[in-house]
């Protein structure tokens, strides 16, 4: 089952009654463009009660084999279940592939990292979007498969829908300072909730890490060490001056008084 299955899979799951799906999708980016994707599934203790087993046949052996690290199902302190998959990636390119790996709401995204000599750029543009309720969620290979939508019939009986039943949040995190952004300013980085109702949201990005900048990389730390120094030997010159030149009026008047 991959990824992308595995969420098409629970999301239908909620046409089973008052159930809750949240998805949590995180890229972390070092400074040096490489870093991590990480997914994290959660269904409520409803879903559980009403699917015995469920667990159990939550099978992600294709992702393993395609770089994935899953750790789960484990149980929630509620009863639900928790699922998280890691990817790690080396570029702003494979971080891009691993995005549109996971299909809708994830809409022609596209990160880029652009290094000058004066500074790295990061740049996201994309959208967040689920047109046609849950059936946006399924890809061609599996609606061959099945004929439709996993669960069609309970979720025609229950009038479940992805904005009412589920939730998508995504965050990238990368160093620096955020120019310009369609999401809300987090720790780190920048967040957007991915509306499931089938509008639409921009994801245009801009993050600049420059040596002068005040991002969170090396050079903000850097900089304020040295002014202090600074400003401590300026001190420091400037009242041994004061001794050199007071102590040196003290012997002229001496000499003088001879």
């Amino acid at each position: 089952m991959t990824i992308r299955r595995l969420l098409v899979v629970l999301a239908c799951l909620l046409g089973l009654g008052a159930c809750r799906l949240d998805v949590s999708v995180d890229v972390a980016m070092d400074a040096d463009g490489t870093g991590q994707l990480a997914v994290v599934a959660t269904v409520d203790a409803d879903v559980v009660t009403q699917v015995p087993g469920l667990a159990g046949s939550l099978a992600l052996d294709d992702a393993t084999a395609a770089g994935w690290t899953v750790e789960g199902p484990t149980d929630t302190d509620d009863g639900g279940l928790r699922v998280i998959l890691r990817h790690p990636f080396v570029s702003a390119a494979e971080a891009t592939n691993l995005l549109n790996s996971l299909g809708p709401p994830f809409q022609g995204v596209v990160v880029e990292r652009i290094a000058t000599d004066d500074d790295v750029t990061t740049t996201l543009a994309g959208a967040l979007t689920l047109a046609n309720g849950f059936d946006g969620f399924g890809d061609d290979n599996l609606l061959a498969a099945t004929g439709a939508t996993p669960f069609r019939a309970l979720l025609d009986q229950s009038q479940a829908t992805p904005s009412e039943s589920m939730s998508v949040q995504f965050t990238l995190s990368v160093p620096g300072a955020v120019e310009a952004s369609t999401g809300d300013g987090v720790d780190g980085g920048v967040q957007w909730a991915a509306p499931l109702d089938g509008t639409s949201t921009d994801l245009a990005s801009s993050i600049v890490l420059s040596p002068g900048g005040g991002g969170s990389g090396w050079a903000g730390p850097v900089a304020t060490v040295a002014l202090v120094l600074l400003v401590v030997w300026l001190i420091g010159g400037g009242w041994l001056a004061y001794k050199v030149w007071t102590a040196q009026a003290r012997r002229r008047r001496r000499l003088t008084n001879r």
